[in-house]
């Protein structure tokens, strides 16, 4: 499967990696994985054949309504978590339990929360991570360059709006699949 996600990504498509692939792969055993900016469902297949290629496995939360048949199966064997956003159970909490229970958990979550333009990022995948006692890997979905820059692993500090602006600061002049959304 590596094999032709490496032909689909680099040969069909033109993308190209940048960064820490070694800090994302197997000597982080648990992190949140934020990818952005998140503009179009063109990243979720950019997303899948990225981790395939760079041979990591990652886990990602949706709406329990995406994971009902024939899809469902599909999304859970992507590593896909169905997750009832209309129970008040904390979200935050709940997530940062699954870390808890398993020796292997990579969460990728957009900070955006949305594909459209925001002013603001959301909070959940920081206070997962810090929660969860993990770094942060920033990876950037630039289309515009057909490229996935993949970060350092970052720990979250005391200081949250310092935190935001690093993290804000690495996707400084990346554009989404749809530019006015980045």
């Amino acid at each position: 499967m590596q094999f032709l996600a490496k032909i689909i990504y680099f040969k069909l498509l033109g993308w190209k990696i940048e960064g820490n692939i070694t800090a994302s792969k197997n000597s982080i055993k648990k992190a949140i994985i934020i990818a952005a900016p998140h503009t179009s469902w063109h990243d979720f297949y950019i997303g899948i054949l990225l981790r395939s290629v760079i041979n990591i496995k990652t886990h990602f939360v949706g709406k329990k309504e995406l994971f009902v048949f024939p899809v469902g199966w599909f999304f859970k064997a992507l590593g896909g978590i169905p997750i009832d956003r209309h129970t008040k159970e904390n979200k935050v909490d709940a997530i940062a339990t699954l870390f808890s229970k398993t020796a292997v958990f990579r969460m990728t979550l957009a900070p955006e929360g949305t594909r459209k333009k925001v002013d603001k990022w959301r909070t959940g995948f920081y206070y997962i991570a810090k929660k969860a006692n993990v770094p942060i890997i920033m990876i950037t979905f630039d289309f515009k360059n057909k490229r996935n820059t993949i970060s350092e692993p970052f720990y979250t500090t005391a200081n949250m709006e310092d935190d935001f602006k690093f993290m804000q600061n690495f996707y400084k002049g990346v554009s989404g699949k749809v530019p006015k959304y980045s």
